[in-house]
């Protein structure tokens, strides 16, 4: 703990003297809460002091923080503003936010082709969600001509870096064999992959290779297992396919499923109390083990102490 205050108060010290990259940096920790309260009013404070001397990050920052209206008010024209001076910059992430913007058309008007070009840059200097989003534009034909070969291009390039939306859009591609010869052991591969990261779709799609036995064993079990997963982030198709499996009779009722959560979550609290128990035994028998060691070393240091005192005894007698 006191190393990180160290690095707080040394951050700090180098952004008041008008440190750049230390002003941004103090703008993170601010933001995340590290060494320091969490404070987005400070964070903004930051970024912006750090972005209006030219730093490529506090400017993508700052516009992050117009762009999702944290202790400033949402503004998407300003958001764009700091974004394009930190993508003109080369900022990876910087770019692929540009290019959010202008695929959605949020602060500027909509433009699938100037959405490409940002996210090209991106993609081009390693970054996932760039690398993501540019796959989905020549997935969809937004911006540039469809092309499935290099969708599944730039999904996997995100996917390898792990990308959850990716894994699961590429796992689509060799489900419909798009782009790709069809392969149901590599869907299910990327679906997992995507799945296990908490992403609803890739968690939807386990469940339907499970739901149906494509290239797994067919397992009801685990199929509602990952379509409830789904559903409880709300996605709509999750939901409606836990209703029909219901009404076919291919799923418990809900109150026998809440009651074995319940029984699951109890063996786990019993499990961890009796493993508290077991250490607390442990650390009692230890306690009174080292005790006995104590009294029976005190106890050997009064039979020398006798032993001396009986020897002065026998000499004096023998005077």
């Amino acid at each position: 703990m006191g190393e990180t205050n160290e690095e707080f108060l040394e951050c700090k010290a180098k952004a008041e003297q008008g440190d750049a990259q230390a002003q941004n940096r103090l703008g993170d920790m601010y933001y995340y809460g590290k060494s320091v309260e969490q404070d987005y009013e400070e964070a903004v404070y930051w970024f912006r002091r750090s972005a209006e001397q030219g730093e490529a990050w506090g400017q993508y920052n700052l516009g992050y923080m117009y762009q999702y209206g944290k202790s400033v008010e949402q503004d998407y024209e300003e958001a764009v503003y700091w974004y394009r001076k930190s993508a003109e910059q080369g900022n990876a992430s910087g770019q692929n936010n540009l290019g959010v913007m202008y695929n959605n058309g949020y602060g500027v008007k909509q433009n699938y082709e100037k959405a490409v070009y940002w996210y090209k840059k991106s993609a081009e200097q390693g970054n996932a969600s760039g690398q993501y989003n540019l796959g989905v534009m020549y997935d969809k034909g937004y911006g540039v001509k469809q092309n499935y070969e290099k969708a599944v291009y730039w999904y996997k390039k995100s996917a390898e870096q792990g990308d959850a939306q990716a894994q699961n859009r590429l796992g689509d591609m060799y489900y419909y064999g798009y782009g790709v010869e069809q392969d149901y052991e590599k869907a299910v591969c990327w679906y997992r992959k995507s799945a296990e990261q908490g992403e609803a779709w890739g968690q939807y799609n386990l469940g339907y290779m499970y739901q149906y036995g494509k290239s797994v064993e067919q397992d009801y079990e685990e199929a509602v297992y990952w379509f409830r997963k789904s559903a409880e982030q709300g996605n709509e198709t999750a939901q409606e396919n836990l209703q029909r499996m219901r009404e076919n009779g291919l799923i418990q009722d809900e109150q026998e499923y809440e009651d074995e959560q319940e029984y699951e979550d109890e063996q786990e609290y019993e499990d961890e109390q009796e493993y508290e128990d077991e250490q607390e035994y442990e650390d009692e028998q230890e306690y009174e083990d080292e005790q006995e060691e104590e009294t029976e070393d005190q106890e050997s240091s009064l039979d020398d102490y006798s032993k001396k005192v009986l020897a002065q005894i026998d000499d004096w007698n023998d005077l």
